[in-house]
This record gives C-alpha cells, structure tokens and sequence, in this order.
C-alpha cells in the first residue's frame, strides 16, 4: 500500500483542481515575493527565504554557532564568585540548595562540599568584564561580547538538555535552529548548503558525551534543511570526486536522467521528499567544485592562520573547523555550527577544563578577531554556549588539587557577538555560590527567540502546522528577545 497513491486516487475533481489551484497561486506568490525581495535589496537568493519574510531589516544575515557539549563549568569561567574561598569544603548551605533536583550521580551524597574555582580571574577589555584566565583570547575580545550569566533550561541530564538548546523541545523529532532558519531565509549560496555542520575532535582528558544528528537535523521539515556535516577525516565529503575514469561531463549526464526519473516519480506520487532528494542531488554535483576550493587554505595570508592557533591546518581540530566556519560564512552559507564535545567534566576537572579550553579558546578569539577584521561580524551573530552549567560543589572527593562538578541546569554562560548584539556588557547575575540566578533570567528559549530576532524574524510569527499545532522553535511557553544584549 502507498498512502500517497491511494490518496490521490480517492481525491474527487473538485478536491484535485482546488489543491492544484492552491499550489500554483503559492509557487507564483513565492516567486513573486522573491523577486520583490531581490530588488528591494540588491542581492540574488538562489534558495528565497518564505514569502513574507525576514519580518523586518536583519542586523545579522548569518550564525555560527559554537555549541560546547557537555556543560562548561561557569564558575571556572565566566562566573567569578571570590567568596567561595572562605567556604571551601563546607557544605553547600540548604537554603542556597533549596530541594532542588540532582542528578543521580550525586543525589546519593551524604555531602555537598563547596569547590572553589582553582582559576584566576581578572578584567578584560574597556568594558572591564571578568574572565578566567583559561580564556585569554576570548577575553581579550569582550568589548564585542554580550555576556549571559542567568541562562537557566529544564533538562538535567545530556540528551534532552542538548536537544533542547538545538530545538526548543526535550522531545526529539522538531527542526533544529539551525535546519528553522534555513528553511525561513533560504540561502545566498548555490554551490554549498545553507547550514553547514563540524564536530572537531576533542582532548583525550575530556568526557565526550554523543551527539546526534538531530542536533542539526531537520525534524518534521523537509530533509533539505538538515545540517549538512563536513567530515575532519579524509575527504570533507563522501564522494566529493568522481571515480578514476569518469568526467564532470559524465556525471551531468547521469544527473539529468537520473533528475527525470525523480521528476517522473514525483508527478505521479506528490511526494515532496522527491523533490528535496532532486535538490540535494545538484547540490552534490556543485560542491563537488566548491568543496575542494572552500577547503583549500593555501590562499590565507600567514597573519590569518596565526590568529587561530597551530592546529589551523589539521582537518577535524576545533581550529581548522573555526576558519572553515569563517570561509563558509563568507561565501554565503547561511548557518555553520560547531559542535565540540568534552565538557563534562563530574572529576579531574582542573585538567580537563584547562585542556578544553587549550583547544577552543585560542581559535575562538580568532575566529572574532579575524570577522572583525573583515567587516563580518557587522552581519554574522556568533553564539557560544552549553547544554546546562555545572554544580560549585564536588562530585565525589574534593582536595585542594581537584574536583569535579555535576549537571546543573538552574543557571549557566553563554555569550553572543557580532550582528544585532550590544558589546561589552554583561547580563544578569547569580548568588553567591552560581547555583540561583538573582537577576535578569534568561530561559533557553528567549535566548532562541534573541538569534531568531537578529536575524529578522519575529518568532512568535515563525511557526509550522505539525501534529494539529502551530509549532515553533521557541515553544508554547510565553517567550521574548532579551531586549538588554540588542543594539
């Protein structure tokens, strides 16, 4: 049985020519509205955004995304809190605690032994913003940088808190943020995908936690706007040359036959996964030219490469995946997320963090320095950020060289920069053990609601009809852009 058939062959005329009408007056809208689009500014969208939008003037037209999975510890971080000195190996106080949940990996404990950050901290930049020091390079560029100590989200545990971040839901199955604005604002790129993902390799010292693609994945959206991932091993792409003996001539060739046969498919069945399939095809054939230049950093000046650390060079490094993020961006890609794995860190934490930070941070502050430079980050918004925080008492034994920290969902960093975003300051503040947040709550869904409204959407306007709902990134709970971290 084929549902599709079935349902067209049960269709009456007047069900057949009303759907067909329908169609052709939303295919003519949308080229309309694209071509009005295009003149209104200047600029030629292979893949138009939805009729209707941006919802107004977008002050970024791209997103990177650097997603540290695993939860950074934000009091080792960005979260300076000099008073826990005097509480060390004291327990936790019940009123800061509050009966709150804990995860299974510490719910067992007869204590709850505060640990200090064994890190320093100083100021940075005109803005003055306190730092520590395992991120000098991402300190030295806080002038740029709108940082969010009150982030708070629901889950607890890897899986749902991650899938959250990306999709606004702890149920898997929704269109990640990435695969959201791909569908909503098209492209301006013909040769590579609209959204483009890396996971870099990670330190050994670090527990990586799985990803899953639909972290990147496009959920009940048509299977285009799916993140397409680039490899670090071996070719970028499966398949990205032809094989020994067959020309560029000749792969057109199979193409187009190939193209008909699915044309052919799709007006018989109306299944519209038949077109993304036709489309992904061609992109294929085109990022078997533009794959191979994109990756190719012969061509950046020493100077460059500097900026993001000696691992520049090394496909699947954290480095090598910023600059690529840099040069994708360039060429019109619309979203490229790094997803880097090792910062869940319940022991050992001192080394672990310091060698997660090792990886990341130089190439990070690069990345900013060298969109600066470029007169990107005028129109590129860069997000940084977990799943969750981490709790200020130790999992397990604490002693003055080492702790670990468990999951800790009530608050946690992230920071934004470029297109839309205030530089220099930072929003909301935590108790005095970073375990409560005391002013200015930023729920992970009006930290969305923020990206989606640099990028010119109004998200409550962004929905799908899926499931008798008018689903949305941001969720059925009320949210807003934080207002305070926009330009």
């Amino acid at each position: 049985m084929n549902p599709l058939l079935d349902y067209q062959e049960q269709q009456t005329r007047r069900q057949f020519f009303g759907a067909c009408g329908l169609r052709l007056g939303g295919v003519s809208l949308a080229m309309l509205a694209a071509r009005e689009t295009t003149a209104a500014t200047g600029a030629e969208y292979p893949f138009p955004p939805l009729p209707g939008l941006p919802h107004f003037k977008p002050r970024a037209k791209a997103l990177i995304y650097l997603h540290m999975n695993g939860g950074p510890a934000q009091m080792d971080l960005w979260d300076h809190k000099p008073k826990l000195v005097d509480y060390f190996n004291k327990d936790l106080p019940k009123s800061v605690q509050g009966g709150q949940r804990l995860s299974t990996m510490t719910s067992g404990q007869s204590r709850f032994p505060v640990a200090p950050s064994k890190f320093k901290f100083s100021h940075y930049g005109e803005c003055g913003t306190v730092a520590s020091e395992l991120l000098p390079h991402t300190a030295s560029c806080v002038d740029d940088i709108a940082l969010v100590r009150s982030v708070h989200t629901h889950a607890i545990n890897h899986d749902p808190a991650c899938t959250f971040v990306m999709s606004g839901s702890e149920q898997p199955g929704k269109p990640s943020i990435g695969s959201w604005l791909s569908y909503g604002l098209g492209s301006e790129c013909s040769d590579l995908p609209a959204f483009v993902v890396f996971t870099p390799r990670f330190p050994r010292t670090g527990n990586g936690q799985a990803l899953y693609n639909r972290l990147w994945g496009s959920g009940f959206l048509a299977s285009r706007y799916s993140g397409v991932a680039l490899r670090g091993v071996g070719d970028p792409v499966l398949y990205v040359r032809n094989p020994e003996g067959v020309e560029r001539t000749d792969r057109r060739t199979m193409l187009d036959a190939l193209n008909k046969l699915n044309q052919r498919n799709y007006t018989r069945f109306g299944d519209p996964e038949t077109l993304t399939r036709i489309a992904q095809y061609e992109m294929a054939f085109r990022m078997q030219r533009s794959v191979p230049e994109l990756t190719d950093l012969n061509g950046e000046p020493e100077h460059v490469l500097k900026l993001y650390g000696p691992d520049v060079k090394k496909p699947g490094s954290f480095a090598h995946s910023a600059i690529m993020a840099r040069r994708l961006i360039e060429r019109g890609v619309r979203i490229v997320q790094l997803l880097h794995r090792g910062w869940d860190q319940h022991g050992n934490l001192p080394v672990a963090l310091t060698n997660q930070c090792k990886d990341t941070d130089q190439a990070t502050g690069g990345l900013l320095t060298d969109l600066k430079q470029r007169g990107l980050l005028d129109d590129t918004l860069v997000v940084w950020g977990g799943e969750f925080g981490r709790t200020v008492y130790s999992q397990g034994t604490l002693n003055d060289k080492t702790y670990g920290r468990d999951h800790h969902p009530r608050n946690f960093c992230m920071w934004m920069a470029g297109g839309g975003i205030k530089g220099g300051i930072v929003h909301g503040a935590t108790d005095d053990f970073s375990y409560n947040v005391v002013r200015d709550p930023v729920h992970v869904n009006d930290l969305n609601a923020t990206i989606l409204h640099c990028m010119g959407i109004d998200h409550a306007q962004f929905s799908v009809k899926f499931q008798g709902l008018n689903q949305k990134l941001t969720g059925v709970e009320d949210a807003k852009p934080v207002t305070a971290l926009l330009a």
